[in-house]
């Protein structure tokens, strides 16, 4: 069982004995996340902490953008629900990456790949990804490239 998997049920352990309801049924969907991760596909396997840290990612996206939903649509209560889980999730995450570091790495990838000009996105983004993966969101990245190979 990978590490991270392991740390989240113990932590569901803790929050069911604090009664800590927010905290208990974030963690209780992740898990209810990983596990359909593992069997989906055409066999069940263990998934990896970078796999787990993927879905957990996942979800804390999923949550963001229900709650920017729920505020768009004035339900402030159920907005904060989501944002209060999305926090839960976060801590489980890696820290995402300030602008200066991930500008840094645009330009490290920039001139890894030898990219001029915007069509050469492709080519920066394959550099990019693993070495971003899960400290900061795809759209946040592609938006960083872009600005820097348009400039």
């Amino acid at each position: 069982m990978s590490a991270l998997k392991d740390k989240l049920k113990g932590d569901l352990t803790a929050s069911m004995k604090a009664r800590d309801e927010v905290r208990l049924r974030t963690i209780r969907m992740a898990l209810a996340a990983i596990n359909m991760e593992e069997v989906s596909g055409k066999e069940a396997r263990e998934l990896s902490d970078d796999e787990v840290i993927k879905v957990l990612t996942r979800e804390a996206k999923k949550r963001r953008e229900a709650a920017e939903a729920f505020a768009d649509a004035g339900r402030a209560e159920k907005a904060q629900a989501e944002l209060d889980e999305q926090a839960v999730l976060e801590d489980y995450l890696p820290a995402q990456l300030s602008d200066e570091e991930l500008d840094r790495l645009v330009e490290e990838a920039i001139a890894e790949s030898g990219a001029a000009g915007p069509k050469a996105m492709g080519q920066v983004m394959k550099v990019l990804t693993p070495k971003v993966a899960g400290r900061a969101e795809g759209g946040r990245v592609a938006q960083a490239v872009r600005a820097r190979l348009t400039a």
